[in-house]
């Protein structure tokens, strides 16, 4: 082998060696990246790294480890206030590679499909509020008190718009809801983690246009003013790691939004039944349904239009049963003004976006398991004197029954 030879080989092994060195600590630092991030899963399950983005034909809940740039939205509410038991009312769930989540209105009904996810409740502490209907709030106690059961330990956090005074705002609505439950959360305090019981309000001026509302751990969220029934309600975009989601909220068409949306990776807007298709499925008289449909929301041709002024990458509609008929008469009024990229969502719809590719798929869940275990910190957190009745109370008890020796704390 001659020296020259010999001299080339040992560099190309250097190379070797160091680009190895590179790859594996690249490799090492994801893979950190990712165990910092990770949920806390369910007895069993093992989520994994999607390559290539080769998604499944269904999303299974805690078995894909979301990229470290990747977004996942998850329609847990698309219908409306009189919900059908595949169309609850409007909520979406947002996760990111960072390991953040945000829950986007918690409308009636949706706390079951959050559940079916078997989230990690731990670190779902973050609501935005777009308005105070109840088919986008309704679900706001149940949500409270189902995840400090299942793993919160922490207070809530709940950004919302004020009104047109202050009794019309989300502060009002929040210490409202805490006075009408106040006896559901004594009976569990001191049981529950302290901290999980509290609620913290961030009321913020719904005027205010595309300021920011939330930014931490470069995620930014931001609102801008939307046009619905009375003034309160509002428009939200959250930026993270170049990628960008909208969420509208309820709105009738509007120049905010056809500012702030621009160049949304997904910009999810409702998309309401046509004025006919609305009065035949509620069995309204035309003018009442021409006046919902066209004036207090946004009617398909409408959403069509305003998407064709945004063009986001992937349109997102909401806000309807997708029973055949219905989703035949959105889907024709949509396609008249818009011939973009589209998706009308169902609740438990999957979309896992990147800066390369939006997949959109159904979630497969199963109805009757729960939540993974509660963290060690929840178990750690601390706790007040739990609640007792009355001696009056602990007087009926029935002499016939002796409850079983409670357990030896650990």
């Amino acid at each position: 082998m001659s020296p020259k030879f010999k001299a080339t080989w040992r560099a190309l092994l250097i190379i070797g060696v160091a680009f190895g060195i590179i790859v594996t600590t690249t490799v090492d630092q994801e893979v950190m990246a990712q165990q910092n991030t990770a949920d806390n899963l369910p007895l069993g399950r093992t989520a994994v790294t999607i390559v290539g983005d080769k998604y499944p034909a269904s999303y299974f809940p805690n078995t894909e480890r979301l990229g470290a740039a990747e977004m996942r939205i998850t329609a847990l509410g698309t219908g409306m206030p009189n919900q059908t038991r595949a169309a609850v009312s409007i909520s979406f769930l947002v996760e990111l590679g960072n390991g953040d989540k945000f829950l986007f209105d918690l409308g009636s009904g949706m706390l079951a499909n959050l559940f079916s996810l078997r989230p990690d409740f731990s670190k779902l502490d973050k609501v935005f509020a777009s308005h105070l209907h109840v088919d986008h709030v309704g679900d706001f106690m149940a949500f409270h008190i189902g995840s400090w059961l299942s793993g919160r330990y922490t207070p809530i956090h709940i950004y919302g718009p004020s009104g047109s005074s202050p009794e019309m705002g989300t502060k009002t609505f929040v210490e409202a809801m805490q006075k009408g439950y106040a006896w559901d959360i004594a009976t569990r305090s001191g049981a529950l983690p302290d901290a999980g019981g509290k609620i913290e309000v961030h009321e913020f001026d719904y005027k205010q246009d595309n300021v920011i509302v939330y930014q931490e751990n470069d995620v930014t969220i931001k609102s801008w003013p939307a046009i619905h029934a009375l003034d309160g309600s509002v428009s939200y975009s959250l930026e993270w790691n170049g990628l960008k989601y909208v969420f509208g909220g309820d709105t009738y068409p509007n120049k905010w939004y056809i500012k702030h949306a621009t160049n949304a990776d997904v910009a999810s807007h409702e998309a309401f039944l046509p004025p006919k298709a609305l009065a035949k499925y509620f069995g309204w008289d035309l003018g009442q349904a021409m006046w919902v449909s066209t004036r207090i929301h946004t009617e398909p041709q409408a959403f069509g239009k305003v998407m064709s002024a945004v063009k986001p990458r992937m349109a997102l509609g909401y806000h309807s049963v997708q029973s055949p008929e219905n989703n035949a008469a959105i889907m024709d009024g949509v396609r008249k003004t818009y011939d973009g990229p589209l998706t009308l969502a169902r609740d438990l719809m999957v979309i896992n976006v990147t800066k390369e590719t939006i997949n959109v798929r159904m979630a497969t869940v199963d109805e009757y398991v729960l939540p993974p275990d509660v963290t060690q910190a929840y178990k750690d957190a601390d706790r007040s004197k739990e609640k007792e009745t009355s001696k009056f109370i602990t007087g009926g008890k029935w002499k016939g029954y002796t409850p079983p020796a409670m357990p030896k704390k650990e």
